[in-house]
């Protein structure tokens, strides 16, 4: 059984981060598969998807730690070609990634204790993204 469903988010930008856990959740108990894999995937260059401890002082030690690796006020060739100013968006979604894959056991997300599911979005403005939710597995 495959089931697809989305979650939509309204972001401001710039590192703005999102804890979808709940939502996700809602949407594998709607699906009805009992045991498989929920897969996430954010159609974007400039977003990402990864799991952390959703509490101020993880996420804050994340972006602190992203703007160490990719600093907004560097030069990015990417901004010199298209200058919109969102070349650290692009390079901080390549190294976190697009998608997000976790195991479904008995109708739940297999998470830590203290890990939820985040989704960061790291452009320069606000956008609309959809977040595209896919559970393969069965209902026995």
């Amino acid at each position: 059984m495959i089931y697809s469903a989305q979650v939509e988010v309204r972001t401001r930008g710039n590192s703005e981060m999102f804890d979808l856990t709940d939502q996700v959740q809602e949407i594998i108990t709607k699906s009805g598969v009992r045991e498989g894999i929920v897969c996430l995937f954010t159609p974007s260059s400039t977003s990402a998807l990864t799991t952390i401890e959703y509490e101020d002082g993880a996420l804050d030690d994340l972006r602190r730690a992203l703007e160490q690796i990719a600093p907004q006020a560097a030069e990015y060739k990417h901004n010199l070609r298209w200058g919109d100013g969102n070349g650290h968006s692009h390079l901080r979604a390549a190294l976190i990634g697009p998608s997000l894959t976790i195991p479904v056991n008995n109708h739940k997300m297999i998470l830590g204790t203290w890990q939820q599911v985040l989704f960061i979005d790291f452009d320069v403005r606000p956008r609309q993204r959809n977040i595209v939710v896919q559970i393969v597995g069965n209902d026995v």
